[in-house]
């Protein structure tokens, strides 16, 4: 931060070390001449009486210099031995903090060489730890001038030189390559030149570069402090009440007519109107049409190219913005451009807007991961919103199911960001029975607003029948239309809506016009999984109430089963919420059972009608969305490698959420990997126990040690770029095919219980089961770790735009820090690397997995907790 900011910090609030740099010593003195060293021998015990370049050593000091009291023993610099020149080049950490120094703290400087075998000095110097001149901390060089042999002749000198290299190392001086080769080397010259008479000496030193200045404060006396009167008006101190005021805390700012100081400013960072009216100018439209011709160099679209392959969440300094501005005509052929032009663009002004609003229509079209980005809270433009929404529509419903989560969410927060912000968009809200009789016509209405629009307002009001002043915004309106066709979608929309309604009235008017619009046979499916969701609900709470042993519950729930449940599923066919193509006709009594937990979960079988068996688990008292947002990410991370033809025989088994508090987990077949290590002592016989073969070396059917390897290598790249905690040996799973998998994704991004979390969750036990860390499995397992790794970073931008659209969700890791959240994401994926790079972190990453002892320890932990509790 450069020293023009008006921010400090006052030297109270560092409780950190004081530390000096001793750079070298610049002089020499008169040697020694032949005779001399004969007649006077005492002074030949001296190396720098004979040599120019002897060997020194310094030691620093801080003292009181107005109690005259060392505060600190000395501190020395090691031993060097010289060469060309006395450079020492050490930082001395000294015995005291920043936050105990008084404004008279001195640094007594003494350079020692050796007499014969003891030491002895060489010279003598101080220097002030404050400024004299405003009272702040010193940052920077500083050379200190003594002359050899005269007491008290040492000066404290910074040259105009040294005063601009501070500013340089400060970064108050912009560094520019060419020049500042050229300027080095040109000072290199001028100080071999500089020539200091003989016997004068210049000791260079350097302060530590604190990027906020430190200005000094004396210690607050909090018994004084109570006793200070509160002043109004501006009256007048008394000689008492000046005498109490003096004990507490000041600000030393020096001279009244020199100083320095300068204070937080609450306007710093709003616009600056000057330069806003530049801005203006500079995108003028007489401007604008001499940019239509331009094209940049070489140099220009090295740095463009650079621009554009920033990740979503980056922002864009003010001078990439212009330079995306400047060749905004030059850039309507790349697709990947326009969301940097729109981040570029002050849609408040209306001839920045219009422009860029033509340039939209004839834009190369944008991928499908920019058109999310379009929907994010940053876009509150109408136009923006309904551009990215006819790019949406070309989606098929396979792709607008794995982003509807996302999208329901930008649905979510549109009540109260986009269409509050009515300055920058290009339509309002609008009486919808005027807009049916024509007698409103909005203005600015754009081409692609007109498709996307295509009279929603019309429709609505046609269905609901009456006067309405709400208006669905175009996103919303898309995905009605859209999920009418298909029912799976509809399905999936009613109930993602449903759990984010939260008493919003704007959910509740989307809800409602969706429900009115579906035919009747779909709004009876609907109504039959509420009925259904229900039932499931009142068991969950009627077996909770029960304090009662399990076998006693278990009884309740096979009563409540077949009282309840089974004569609702034999007279209504019901499409399960967790997966609409699955119908349940009736339910497995005695297959069904509750879960040991807190919360008691049913686990529910139901006979489907065709004739197969479904398990889910119901829970009421957790908020599943969270869950259910990491599980629809695997899921989208599943088809980004299958894209690529990658199959790593994941297992992103459903979870929804039918509500703020419960939702449904379909059940797989699993065993946890705790009880597989207690009942077989490992993976290897589990796995031997369902699939054996004894013609493979491991004693595996070779399939499902392939499927082993690929999921183990699957999950552990997903995990550690989601940031999943909370990894024990209960919520790692393997199925009796070898798909190993998670569960329990109450922590993600980082967040741990437990401390000391590792990066990357792999147990020494699937190493184990992989045959060793020499095994072909092992070579197998890392290579399809750095494939998916390769394959995810590649699409990156894609899951960094979905997390960015859950931001104003209620997701308790991401609510927490929203933007923290896409940083972490971002960060997990390295895009800083090249590709050769990431792949030499990922398995470092790995190598230190699974040398890794402490996680060792705390499953341990973990194992002893769980049996105490059960």
């Amino acid at each position: 931060m450069p020293s023009q900011s008006i921010t400090f910090v006052v030297s109270q609030e560092l409780n950190t070390p004081l530390r000096i740099k001793v750079v070298s010593l610049d002089g020499c003195k008169r040697l020694l001449q032949p005779s001399q060293r004969f007649t006077q021998s005492h002074l030949a015990k001296k190396v720098s009486n004979l040599r120019v370049i002897s060997d020194l050593f310094v030691s620093v000091q801080v003292f009181d210099k107005e109690r005259n009291r060392m505060l600190t023993p000395p501190v020395y610099t090691q031993h060097v031995p010289f060469k060309n020149g006395r450079i020492w080049n050490q930082w001395l950490a000294l015995p005291i903090n920043i936050n105990q120094l008084d404004q008279n703290s001195t640094l007594k400087i003494r350079i020692w060489e050796y007499d014969g075998g003891d030491e002895c000095l060489f010279a003598a110097m101080e220097t002030p730890v404050f400024s004299c001149v405003d009272g702040t901390l010193k940052r920077g060089k500083e050379s200190i001038r003594f002359e050899y042999g005269v007491s008290d002749s040492s000066k404290v000198e910074v040259s105009d030189i040294q005063r601009l290299m501070n500013k340089y190392d400060q970064g108050e001086i912009k560094a520019v390559d060419w020049l500042d080769n050229l300027t080095f080397k040109k000072l290199e010259s001028m100080q071999k030149e500089m020539r200091l008479p003989k016997g004068t000496f210049l000791l260079n030193i350097e302060f530590p570069y604190i990027e906020l200045r430190v200005v000094y404060t004396e210690t607050v006396n909090p018994d004084v402090q109570k006793n200070i009167p509160t002043l109004h008006n501006f009256e007048q101190l008394n000689e008492a009440t000046e005498s109490k005021q003096d004990t507490q805390a000041k600000i030393s700012i020096g001279d009244s007519h020199q100083s320095t100081l300068k204070f937080y400013d609450p306007d710093q960072y709003n616009v600056d109107v000057i330069e806003e009216k530049f801005q203006r100018l500079e995108r003028s439209s007489k401007s604008s049409t001499l940019d239509r011709e331009l094209k940049p160099d070489a140099k220009k679209r090295d740095i463009l190219n650079q621009i554009l392959a920033y990740p979503p969440c980056t922002r864009l300094t003010a001078h990439e913005k212009g330079l995306i501005w400047k060749y905004r005509y030059y850039l309507v052929n790349n697709k990947k451009a326009l969301t940097k032009l729109l981040q570029s663009t002050n849609l408040t002004e209306e001839n920045e807007r219009k422009e860029v609003l033509d340039l939209m229509d004839i834009w190369a079209e944008i991928d499908i991961d920019d058109a999310i980005e379009l929907l994010g809270p940053v876009y509150k433009n109408l136009s923006v919103r309904s551009y990215a929404v006819n790019r949406l529509k070309k989606a098929s419903d396979t792709e607008l199911e794995l982003y509807l989560l996302q999208l329901v969410q930008a649905v979510c927060f549109e009540s109260s960001s986009t269409w509050s912000d009515k300055s920058n968009s290009a339509f309002t809200i609008v009486n919808m029975d005027q807009s049916k009789n024509g007698n409103i016509t909005p203005k600015s209405l754009t081409p692609h607003m007109m498709a996307s629009l295509d009279s929603m307002e019309r429709s609505e009001a046609e269905s609901t029948g009456a006067e309405s002043s709400v208006v669905i915004s175009p996103l919303a309106e898309f995905l009605i239309r859209r999920v009418m066709n298909n029912t799976r979608l509809g399905n999936y929309f009613y109930w993602f809506l449903k759990s984010e309604i939260n008493g919003c009235q704007y959910l509740v008017h989307i809800l409602d016009s969706f429900i009115s619009r579906l035919p009747d046979e779909k709004r009876s499916l609907i109504n039959d999984q509420l009925k259904l969701v229900t039932i499931l609900k009142e068991c969950c709470l009627e077996i909770k109430k029960l304090k009662d042993s399990t076998p006693k519950k278990q009884e309740l729930l096979h009563y409540l089963m077949v009282s309840k449940m089974r004569p609702f599923l034999r007279n209504n066919n019901v499409a399960l919420p967790i997966d609409p193509e699955v119908v349940a006709v009736d339910v497995v009594v005695e297959e069904c059972r509750i879960f040991k937990s807190s919360l008691s979960p049913l686990k529910i079988t139901f006979r489907t009608k065709d004739r197969l068996k479904y398990s889910l688990m119901f829970k009421v008292g957790d908020d599943l969305r969270q869950d259910q947002f990491v599980v629809q990410i695997i899921t989208l991370m599943n088809a980004l490698l299958k894209n690529e033809n990658v199959d790593l025989k994941l297992t992103p088994y459903r979870i929804l959420a039918t509500g703020g508090t419960e939702g449904a987990i379909e059940f797989i077949p699993n065993d946890t990997m705790a009880n597989i290590l207690s009942k077989h002592h490992g993976i290897l016989p589990f796995l031997r126990s369902n699939f054996p073969d004894d013609e493979e070396h491991l004693g595996v059917q070779d399939w499902v040690m392939d499927n082993f390897v690929k999921s183990c290598a699957g999950y552990c790249v997903i995990t550690y770029i989601l940031g999943v905690g909370d990894r024990h040996l209960d919520n790692l799973l393997i199925t009796p095919d070898g798909r190993f998998f998670h569960a329990d994704f109450g922590y993600i991004l980082g967040r741990d219980p437990k401390p000391f979390p590792p990066l990357m969750k792999l147990p020494p036990q699937i190493i184990e089961a992989f045959g060793g860390a020499e095994s072909n499995n092992y070579n197998k397992f890392r290579s399809y770790c750095f494939v998916a790794y390769s394959i995810l970073r590649r699409n990156a931008g894609l899951i960094l735009n979905l997390f960015e659209l859950m931001k104003t969700s209620d997701l308790p890791d991401i609510k927490i820090d929203p933007d923290g959240a896409i940083l972490k994401v971002k960060e997990k994926f390295c895009l800083n690397m090249s590709e050769e790079q990431a792949t030499v972190h990922f398995q470092n990453l790995i190598n230190a997995s699974v040398s890794a002892l402490l996680p060792l320890v705390i499953d341990h932990l973990h194992n002893l907790a769980q049996y105490w509790r059960s």
